[in-house]
């Protein structure tokens, strides 16, 4: 793929994450605003930044993975450089990581219909524990070594194979593990900093968006850029 292709794919992804931008800045069911303090967020770099639920190697598995879904290039810093790793891992030690305003009791149907929501009785906690050790497995059944060992064309084409489900996992499909990490990474992209992901309004300065700001309806319908920078909720500015 042409470098000019990569990154019009790239635009086109993020384009399209927009639309949970609004919810993310505000603070979703997947978010909580103890997760991190937007200094901690700034100060913690991504190669510098402690995980507290993952251990090292499934932390490694986060940074390579999420620099394949969201990777840096000429349009600016990608998932890594914006601290997704650091937001994933501190959203695994809130209420959403245990699955507190998820149903649990079953009956579980995996074979049921898409429209009918959710079917496996896994937290986010447990799919990203049984999700990086299966991915990991499988890149060492394909490739002799871990997912962030490999070379960026060999994780993209495992990533495609858990997208599409044709990844072997054994404790769990390989396209919902995907899916988590998927929305969890755009989340981390481009939420508000406070919750640990989108460091230096990395994510909403990319695409313009203004932020935790009180008022920019006057601009809404205008066909033009948007001239001031966002904010974040704690009173950072881009």
């Amino acid at each position: 793929m042409s470098k000019d292709t990569l990154e019009r794919s790239r635009r086109d992804f993020l384009i399209k994450s927009i639309a949970v931008a609004p919810v993310l800045a505000l603070g979703g069911i997947a978010l909580d605003a103890r997760a991190a303090s937007s200094s901690q967020a700034v100060a913690e770099s991504a190669g510098g930044y402690q995980p507290t639920f993952f251990n090292q190697e499934e932390f490694e598995f986060i940074k390579a993975a999420v620099a394949r879904l969201i990777p840096e290039d000429t349009l600016g810093p990608g998932a890594l450089e914006a601290g997704v790793p650091e937001f994933i891992d501190r959203q695994m030690q809130t209420p959403y990581g245990v699955g507190a305003k998820m149903y649990m009791q079953g009956p579980f149907r995996p074979d049921a219909s898409p429209d009918l929501g959710y079917q496996l009785p896994l937290t986010p906690q447990e799919i990203y524990r049984l999700g990086i050790a299966e991915a990991n497995n499988f890149a060492r059944k394909r490739h002799n070594a871990p997912f962030n060992k490999l070379s960026a064309a060999q994780q993209d084409a495992l990533l495609e194979q858990m997208e599409s489900g044709k990844a072997e996992f054994e404790k769990l499909p390989s396209n919902v593990f995907f899916a988590a990490l998927l929305q969890n990474t755009r989340e981390g992209f481009f939420s508000d900093p406070v919750h640990g992901g989108n460091q230096r309004l990395t994510g909403w300065k990319l695409i313009g968006f203004p932020g935790a700001r009180a008022d920019f309806m006057d601009w809404v319908e205008r066909n033009e850029k948007y001239p001031f920078p966002p904010v974040s909720i704690s009173g950072e500015r881009g």
